[in-house]
């Protein structure tokens, strides 16, 4: 227990370190590159559009908030040492399991964005995304394994509750259309 309590070692701080500047400027980099694409998006200026209901400005405040808080990331890992020291621990902690469980939901992520959404009505791409990231979250990736039958039932249940919760809610509640 003692242990525990005695906080993060050297090793570690120089991974987190290194992990903190590495994201840190990989946010910065998304930051500018949305921002670039939301100042090239039509301003809809000559149809009278008002400047505040431009459709790049929401996109471009997000990015300048992405572009502030990955330059804050790693400005403060720099200051902690940076990537000294941090390489090593940086690549045992990547090859470790944490780094496929963030794989796997990136590639969810992007199956869902990329390919079900537009192929498929909104509310089924939504459903079918909520149900495999549970299934793959709380049974492939899980040890030891729950029985399956339980956690199919259960995201099942809860990808069909989403799927249709979240059509209602843009639908009906913001009004927006969705895809």
């Amino acid at each position: 227990m003692a242990d525990r309590d005695a906080g993060p070692g050297p090793g570690e701080k120089a991974a987190a370190n290194a992990a903190d500047l590495l994201s840190g400027l990989l946010f910065v980099l998304v930051g500018l590159a949305v921002l670039y694409g939301s100042w090239t998006m039509p301003r809809l200026a000559n149809r009278g559009i008002h400047p505040l209901t431009a459709p790049g400005l929401v996109p471009g405040l997000l990015a300048l908030a992405l572009l502030v808080c990955g330059g804050l990331l790693a400005a403060g890992a720099w200051r902690g040492g940076g990537i000294a020291g941090g390489v090593a621990a940086l690549a045992a902690v990547l090859r470790g399991p944490v780094t496929g469980r963030v794989a796997a939901a990136m590639a969810l992520i992007l199956v869902y964005s990329l390919g079900l959404v537009g192929w498929l009505p909104f509310w089924l791409a939504t459903a079918v995304f909520v149900t495999a990231f549970i299934v793959c979250f709380e049974y492939l990736l899980e040890a030891p394994r729950p029985p399956l039958g339980r956690t199919l039932a259960w995201a099942l249940g809860v990808g069909l509750f989403a799927g249709i919760a979240v059509v209602l809610v843009f639908e009906r509640g913001f009004l927006v259309r969705l895809p």
